[in-house]
């Protein structure tokens, strides 16, 4: 099955019991309250699985490769029964791959055997109220001040922001330089001048923190500059090629336990004497459902291998298309489910109705859809420019 080695199908059903035994019986009191799932992400931390994106040496499972793959694996598993708690688990995954990528040895040996014990989760800041799709526009700064640099400014919208207690942010060194003069730094939770703001009140992911990150002359030690000064935006755009493939296996196992879901219900559901599963619209409408949903798979564990054999430089577009395809297939295929479960779907009391809302978001963050085809794009014109020398 998609080349998982052994190991993998392991996680795979690890992963799956967890969903079904730990999260499936509280995940609508997670939606419905808006709550930090702090005793699933304990058992997550019990059963080892923040390990599988983790380097072996510094306390993972990661022999070779980046651990792409295996987060797919765990991220789409938990996501079949809930998109939001299994944020807990990718956001922190996002969190640590600029260190993966960028961090030095002392850094890694540092943060990464806290992580992959699961005692601590780590998250990503870029994002700021007038920084989205244009990421280039941050106005977070960043001081050298001695043996520190002195961080001012806030991010929104950061997912696990309040939970986290490692922070990889990016913030300009040489504001006048614009993106060129952007770096990244590791904050930690406690560092003087850093605190959180509003928690945000979602229509979907509910079980999952996002917070406002605020700096006010926050004291980072120098050495916990991550790669190069001025190289901060590269990085972090180097970082999504990799983290992409987590929010598409997020959007992936979200349209998986939407046509469980569905096939379930049509099964189930009579009207006008017979299953309605026995409908040939119905047989089409999941006909399409499961096409996309196997697609849609193919295409991301494709670009999760192709990250683990070392093509991170060259990967942008194909990750691109993978987040886009697996959003855009997610929210087809609950919106499909609602509309297959009728009046039901529209109920809380059905998780179909869940499943429509947690989808909407795989669309939006980690670059929104239309960004994600302007990558695809970029790359095309210039391959457009090769051929046309040939």
């Amino acid at each position: 099955m998609y080349n998982f080695t052994e190991e993998q199908l392991m996680i795979k059903e690890l992963a799956h019991r967890i969903a079904i035994e730990k999260i499936k019986p509280v995940r609508e009191k997670y939606d419905h309250e808006g709550i930090f799932p702090s005793d699933i992400v304990e058992e997550l931390a019990k059963s080892d699985l923040f390990r599988v994106f983790v380097p072996a040496e510094y306390d993972g499972m990661v022999e070779n490769g980046l651990g792409i793959t295996n987060m797919c694996i765990v991220t789409e598993e938990l996501s079949k029964v809930c998109g939001g708690i299994a944020l807990a688990f990718a956001g922190t995954g996002l969190g640590i791959f600029p260190i993966l990528l960028f961090g030095t040895d002392d850094q890694k040996k540092k943060y990464f055997p806290q992580i992959a014990s699961g005692k601590k989760l780590a998250a990503f800041g870029l994002t700021e109220p007038n920084a989205g799709s244009d990421a280039a526009a941050i106005q977070t700064t960043a001081r050298k001040d001695g043996v520190h640099y002195i961080l001012n400014g806030s991010k929104v919208f950061i997912t696990n922001g309040g939970e986290a207690d490692i922070y990889t942010i990016l913030a300009l060194t040489n504001p006048e330089k614009g993106a060129r003069g952007a770096s990244m730094f590791i904050v930690e939770k406690g560092m003087p001048g850093f605190e959180f703001g509003k928690k945000e009140d979602k229509m979907g992911i509910r079980g999952s923190a996002t917070a406002e990150l605020i700096f006010n002359d926050c004291k980072v030690p120098a050495e916990n500059l991550l790669g190069k000064k001025g190289a901060g935006f590269l990085m972090a755009m180097r970082t999504f090629d990799i983290s992409r493939p987590g929010v598409a296996a997020q959007a992936l196992g979200i349209a998986e336990g939407a046509l469980e879901e569905t096939l379930k219900y049509a099964h189930q559901r009579h009207q006008f004497g017979k299953s309605i599963i026995s409908n040939q619209g119905i047989q089409w409408m999941l006909a399409d459902m499961a096409t996309e949903i196997e697609a849609a798979k193919s295409l991301i564990y494709d670009v999760a291998g192709m990250a683990d054999s070392g093509m991170t430089k060259n990967i942008g577009h194909f990750s691109a298309m993978a987040k886009m395809f697996a959003s855009d297939v997610a929210m087809k295929v609950t919106t499909d489910a609602v509309q297959i479960f009728g009046g039901y779907g529209y109920m809380r009391e059905y998780p179909v109705e869940k499943m429509m809302r947690d989808a909407k978001i795989t669309q939006i963050y980690e670059g929104t859809n239309q960004i994600q085809r302007n990558i695809i794009g970029t790359y095309l014109a210039k391959l457009a420019g090769k051929l046309s020398k040939e």
